[in-house]
Formats: C-alpha cells, sequence, structure tokens
C-alpha cells in the first residue's frame, strides 16, 4: 500500500471528542480523528492506552479505507447486535431500547470490581427482555482466569449462550476451557487473541476458538481481515470498537464483502455515543445497518472539536504511526 505524505494526512484531520450515553471500556468520551481521503472520509481511533505499533495498524486500516476502493459488497444491508455495557440489571431494558429490531445481544461480562453474580444478573435480564427466541452472546475481554471462566459458563448455561467471547486471555487458557466445555455446546470466540496477537491465525491453528471476532481498524483494514477470515477458515463475527459513524460505515464494508455472514454483526454502536460526527448516525433500524460510506459534517465536528492539547497529541500520534508504517513499506 502506497502512503499518502503525512502533510497529507494532517491537511484533513478533525480531532473529535464524543461524549457516551453510557460508560463504555471505563471511559465517558471517545476521542476520534476523521480523515479524508480521495475515496471519502475515514476514521483512526486506536484506544490512547495503545502503543505506536499497535495503533500504526489503525492508521494503516484509515488510509486503505480512504484513499483506495473497497471489496465489492455483496449485500446491501447486514444484521447487527444490541451491545450492553458493565451496567445494573436495572438498566438492561433501558439499554436494549436504543436498538431497534436487534434480535442479538451482547453483553459485556468480566468487567473489573463486579462479581459474578453481577454478571449473571445483567445475562438473566437481557434474557427476559429478549424473549426465548432472542440470542445472547457474553464477553469478558480476557476478564477471566481458566476456571474462573469454567465456573462463569456453568453459571450462565441457562441462558442459552450463542457463543462465550474471548473468556480467557491466553490462547493456551481458550484451547484448554474449549475442550472442558465442549459438551455444553456454547462454542467459543476469539478477540483479542486475532486483533492483538502479532499472529493472527495461531488461535485458529491450535484449535483454541470455534469462531473469529474481527474488527476492520485493529486488523488494517478491510483487505486484511478478509484474507484472515480466509486463512483462518472459520466462522467470523463483524464487530466494531466503539467508533463513530465513518468507522462503523467501514465495519459494514467488511461485513458486507465477507463470503458468508452468519452472526449478526457487534457494528450498531452508534447507539451508545451520545454524540456523533454525522447527522444521520449508522443507527439500526429493524435491526440493520445500510451498506455505504458515511461522511463527516462539518457543523458536527465543529461542534465535538476536542481541545487544542488533545489535537495536537493525535496530530504527534499519526505522524509517529505514520513513520512506523514508512519502515515497514517495502523499498
Amino acid at each position: 500500500m502506497t502512503l499518502p505524505p503525512l502533510t497529507e494526512l494532517l491537511a484533513s484531520a478533525r480531532v473529535v471528542a464524543l461524549p457516551l450515553a453510557t460508560r463504555f471500556r471505563g471511559i465517558d468520551v471517545r476521542e476520534a480523528v476523521l480523515l479524508e481521503g480521495p475515496q471519502g472520509w475515514t476514521e483512526f481511533s486506536p484506544f490512547t492506552e495503545y502503543d505506536d505499533e499497535e495503533a500504526a495498524t489503525w492508521l494503516a486500516a484509515a488510509i486503505d479505507y480512504g484513499w483506495r476502493e473497497q471489496p465489492p459488497a455483496l449485500r446491501t444491508e447486514i444484521p447487527v447486535n444490541a451491545t450492553v455495557p458493565a451496567v445494573a440489571a436495572a438498566s438492561v431494558a433501558e439499554i436494549l431500547a436504543r436498538f431497534d429490531g436487534c434480535r442479538t445481544a451482547k453483553v459485556k461480562v468480566a468487567e473489573r470490581g463486579q462479581s459474578l453474580d453481577e454478571d449473571v444478573a445483567r445475562v438473566h435480564a437481557v434474557r427476559a427482555a429478549m424473549g426465548p427466541e432472542g440470542r445472547i452472546r457474553v464477553d469478558a475481554n480476557g476478564g477471566w482466569n481458566l476456571d474462573e471462566a469454567e465456573h462463569a459458563i456453568h453459571a450462565l448455561a441457562d441462558c442459552d449462550l450463542e457463543y462465550v467471547e474471548q473468556p480467557c486471555a491466553s490462547i493456551e487458557e481458550l484451547a484448554e476451557l474449549r475442550r472442558r466445555v465442549k459438551y455444553m455446546g456454547i462454542p467459543i470466540a476469539a478477540d483479542e487473541s486475532v486483533r492483538k496477537a502479532a499472529d493472527p491465525l495461531a488461535v485458529a491453528r491450535a484449535g483454541a476458538a470455534d469462531l473469529l471476532v474481527v474488527k476492520a481498524q485493529p486488523l488494517g483494514g478491510v483487505r486484511r481481515a478478509l484474507e484472515i477470515v480466509s486463512e483462518a477458515g472459520l466462522p467470523a463475527v463483524v464487530s466494531s470498537a466503539l467508533d463513530t459513524s465513518v468507522g462503523l460505515a467501514m465495519g459494514v464494508s467488511l461485513a458486507a464483502a465477507l463470503p458468508d455472514l452468519t452472526y449478526d454483526c457487534g457494528l450498531g454502536t452508534a447507539a451508545l455515543l451520545a454524540g456523533d460526527v454525522t447527522a444521520t448516525p449508522l443507527l439500526p433500524r429493524g435491526g440493520m445497518l445500510p451498506v455505504g460510506r458515511v461522511g463527516a459534517d462539518p457543523s458536527l465536528l465543529d461542534e465535538f472539536a476536542a481541545p487544542a492539547d488533545r489535537e495536537q497529541w493525535w496530530h504527534e500520534r499519526i505522524a509517529r504511526c505514520h513513520a512506523v508504517l514508512s519502515a515497514a513499506a517495502p523499498r
């Protein structure tokens, strides 16, 4: 991939700080950079704690989406799931109401400072709200050790789980947990073991997962994510990283290009934002999102502009990540 000059990236860069409707991943504000390339608006939004090597992959994705034509779409809309943060069980119905028509819910569990009893209560509340035909998946973000994960899956078994996402942090733990719970018929999904791994295919080779969770930005773009899914030979769930609607459109492009789309996608998370960069956010309607690019609205970029010091921080980060990509580029 030919890198555009750093000056070209910075010329269009708009840094925003979007308030969240509900605290998520321990934050109340989501920062992101919107860039305008020849193909349209794109997004660079690695979380602030990620180092430059990891964040550079997100910049590669932003450049790929903004500066190159994308693979052809095989569908015009995609199904999405509701996302339930680690909230009290009493708040579940309010959260689910933001996700119009979604038949699937992903529930965050294993949050630091919360007990398994709270997780179980939250998942039961989701099951009660969605009824017996709703699909429920839980995401632990690697927060359990092996024995905790096995105990938690047993505690949640009566909720008829679709799958458990990243219950443990290591591939070795995932492989052993999958062996232990296989008789229960609850699949194990890998997320961090794909998007944060030096070798995203290692989890598939180890037989440590039944399916993969793939995200366009962390994997370096739509093309690279499609390659990983093809090489892994496992079913894939397309998800997001709390992107703006511009970034979500990149994820939708990935989902639309997958030959098989068995699972509802985790791309409805604009419903968790209290502000966005477009006047027509990518919100679920009848449980679906349309396929297509999203443009940033200049007035909203102004309204949610990050303070000057944060803008400078992000510009410097882009410069460092651009240097990482330049050093890795073929000579």
